[in-house]
């Protein structure tokens, strides 16, 4: 299989959200037929959804990967588990780290564990502009332009740590 360009997301708003930041980002390095090549500036974020929980720390990686989306998918819970994620019924409730497949080469995938390009990342800053520090000219699997997205989305409190 070729190597296909992925771009992670990360967040944490739990347990030093930016030392569970950096532990992802070397995890990630030793995920199997998948190559790290580059890791945004880290970002201090608003919650989603409820307010009474802690600022988040949000970054993107990119990637080169031979794995399938799935597969990529269990390596990303994997790690997600290994630095205490549980998965709660809860939204957008506090985590100690969020590991999401924003986009997986200009594949569209809609199956029950996975919904890629992801489907908050048009309208989430948090996501929008770590992306654009790695690849401001980043097309979407739709047609849309990254840049354009960002005259739309309003910083809303987002800042580079």
């Amino acid at each position: 299989m070729a190597n296909t360009l992925v771009y992670i997301g990360l967040g944490a708003n739990l347990a030093q959200p930016v030392q569970q930041l950096e532990r992802a980002v070397v995890a990630l390095q030793s995920i199997k037929d998948t190559e790290l090549v580059q890791v945004s500036s880290f970002y201090g974020s608003k919650p989603m959804g409820p307010q009474d929980q802690p600022d988040y720390v949000n970054a993107v990686a990119a990637l080169t990967t031979r794995l399938s989306a799935d597969d990529l998918l269990t390596e990303l819970q994997q790690i997600e588990l290994e630095q205490g994620r549980q998965r709660k019924d809860e939204r957008w409730g506090p985590r100690t780290l969020d590991l999401d497949i924003l986009l997986f080469g200009d594949e569209v995938i809609q199956t029950e564990p996975l919904t890629v390009p992801h489907y908050g990342m048009k309208v989430r800053e948090f996501v929008l502009y770590p992306l654009a520090e790695l690849d401001l000219n980043l097309v979407l699997p739709d047609g849309t332009k990254l840049s354009e997205l960002l005259t739309t989305v309003p910083l809303n409190g987002l800042s580079r740590l």
